[in-house]
């Protein structure tokens, strides 16, 4: 339930929360996506006119952990006023109508249907707009980090870029799996929070100590991606995914893409390294390192 896009796909006649005024405010519109465990709808603020999203935690979920991490995404957004974290708004709790939040609309598109767009043509994204795109995402996990918060879930589908129509940039979307290091744990033993793909090596080995290092492996398989076109470890079995992931060799992006220097292989081993003391230790060492490599290429 990352993508707060518009326009929005058509309602459901059975949504129970379109045409309702939550709070005796947020009028509800229309769907904008479905989740497992809840719904975001696009709304009317009434009392300043503004559109806005509205993510509503589905009536039927009864796991405390997942009320918890809800809320836990409204308090890490909000701790990250400022950045490129979506805007938390308001937030409404049972006695309002529904458990939601309120954020800002966004207008335009993730980073995976730009990816898939780009993949398909053949084509790979322009180094400048990789500079452009990820400096304000770099910057929000350093303050994220810096702040005890552990995002655990980085993939292109929770990055938003907004049309350039609606201001442009970008924002980073989804703190669910965020981990608070500085709070209990609410992931249940024995469950992988995060995406198949972009899971840290840690993560996989059941590593319940996993910090900040984990976000700069996320990244750096996104960023992975965007340069040479595919993920650097993929497989049809988790099994498998977690044995390539936590030993398997780590792939060439050299051999993706024969413009970028060799030494796009050293930055690759050391972001991607299985061993979390080896990998780079905070995003901006991570970025800039990879900006060394970048600065590298000669235009075309």
């Amino acid at each position: 339930m990352a993508a707060l896009t518009d326009p929005s796909p058509s309602p459901s006649p059975d949504d129970r929360l379109l045409g309702v005024v939550l709070a005796d405010r947020y009028h509800v519109r229309s769907v904008l996506a479905r989740g497992a465990q809840g719904v975001l709808y696009r709304a009317k603020d009434t009392k300043d006119g503004d559109e806005v999203a509205v993510k509503v935690l589905s009536p039927t979920v009864n796991d405390p952990d997942a009320v918890e991490r809800f809320f836990g995404e409204a308090h890490a957004m909000t701790q990250l006023r400022g950045t490129a974290a979506v805007r938390v708004l308001d937030q409404l709790v049972p006695a309002q109508g529904a458990t939601a939040l309120v954020m800002e609309l966004l207008r335009g598109r993730d980073l995976k249907e730009e990816l898939v767009e780009l993949e398909e043509s053949g084509e790979r994204m322009n180094l400048e707009r990789v500079r452009a795109l990820f400096a304000p995402i770099v910057t929000t996990l350093e303050a994220a980090h810096a702040r005890g918060i552990v995002h655990r879930d980085l993939k292109p589908e929770n990055i938003f870029v907004i049309h350039p129509a609606y201001g442009g940039g970008v924002r980073l979307l989804d703190f669910g799996f965020a981990r608070f290091t500085r709070s209990r744990r609410i992931t249940r033993a024995g469950l992988v929070a995060g995406s198949p793909s972009h899971i840290a090596p840690e993560i996989w080995a059941g590593h319940e100590d996993a910090d900040h290092r984990a976000d700069v492996y996320g990244l750096a398989v996104v960023l992975f991606r965007v340069l040479g076109g595919v993920v650097p470890f993929d497989a049809t079995s988790y099994l498998e995914l977690a044995r390539l992931a936590t030993k398997g060799p780590r792939p060439s992006l050299h051999a993706l893409r024969p413009d970028l220097p060799p030494e796009i292989d050293d930055w690759v081993h050391h972001a991607l390294a299985a061993d979390r003391d080896a990998r780079f230790q905070h995003p901006r060492a991570m970025w800039t390192a990879l900006l060394g490599v970048l600065a590298r290429v000669t235009p075309p």
